[in-house]
């Protein structure tokens, strides 16, 4: 069968830019050992040890105070671990995060509350999302390139301190 030197090279041109496109990167740095979440200065820093390899803006939940109930729209404060990852969310991508803890199930429990979950680091904001720096109902939230990077980077089971 005769394919035209253009149709080949048409073809071969879009197989090349559609691999361009995705949003599953590939990372061959040094292993991030820590994440960190500073909520007061809306930063998402990524360690390995104690050299800080990448940093970037985060959009939060309400930043005032840890989350403690379901339905609070805070972001947790605490230690966790990335414990899942999402390739179809509805933010892009998205990384799990172990809320709530041992501490975090006790506090609510004895208050007679439901401390909530399915806290994620994800892509950006959807178009239906309201405006302004905390929108995400208590999750951490990057621009959607930045999360490509990220969820490269970052592995199931790596710690995460989220500080005031």
């Amino acid at each position: 069968m005769y394919v035209p030197r253009r149709a080949l090279l048409a073809g071969g041109a879009a197989f090349a830019l559609a691999g361009c496109s995705s949003k599953f990167k590939r990372y061959d740095g040094p292993q991030v050992t820590r994440v960190q979440v500073v909520k007061q200065r809306r930063k998402l820093y990524l360690f390995h040890g104690r050299i800080l390899l990448a940093d970037y803006q985060v959009h939060l939940g309400d930043a005032d105070g840890p989350k403690r109930f379901r339905g609070d729209g805070k972001t947790p404060e605490g230690t966790y671990l990335i414990d899942r990852r999402n390739p179809n969310s509805s933010f892009h991508l998205s990384l799990g995060i172990s809320y709530p803890n041992a501490e975090d199930v006790a506090y609510a429990s004895a208050l007679g509350r439901d401390p909530g979950g399915d806290i994620f680091i994800h892509g950006d904001r959807r178009p239906e999302d309201p405006r302004g720096r905390d929108w995400t109902a208590g999750c951490i939230a990057v621009k959607d390139r930045e999360m490509e990077s990220i969820y490269a980077m970052v592995r199931n089971g790596t710690p995460i301190d989220i500080y005031a």
